[in-house]
């Protein structure tokens, strides 16, 4: 569990990276209004400040010992099932950002959300 810091302001909120994965065939196998309130539930999550995006085609970029970059299309990660989106969201522990994305369209439509913790860099 991740705690919350508290300052004068108020508390501060961690930030988490998500990433959805999940296929067409998934999301056009579950009820439609299941994924009706996946959108809806994805909605207020963008109300709250959430940044969401679709993912497009990636590359990988790589600069070893600083010597010449080489950029390579394709990623480097393979999975079950394609990477859908991403999004950062805030939450005040781990626990409160698995809910927070328990309820969107790749969590519901067969997919899989992964959550990762984000540490400030000094």
């Amino acid at each position: 569990m991740r705690a919350v810091q508290v300052t004068k302001g108020g508390p501060v909120m961690a930030k988490f990276v998500t990433i959805g994965y999940g296929d067409q065939e998934g999301y056009d196998r579950t009820d439609a209004a299941v994924r009706d309130q996946a959108h809806a539930h994805d909605t207020r999550l963008r109300a709250a400040g959430a940044e969401m995006g679709i993912a497009e085609s990636p590359v990988q970029v790589r600069n070893h010992d600083a010597a010449g970059m080489s950029v390579e299309s394709g990623s480097f990660m393979s999975s079950a099932l394609p990477v859908a989106g991403f999004a950062i969201i805030e939450a005040a522990t781990l626990e409160e950002a698995i809910q927070l994305v328990s309820g969107t369209p790749c969590a519901v439509a067969h997919g899989v959300v992964e959550v990762w913790p984000l540490r400030e860099t000094p």
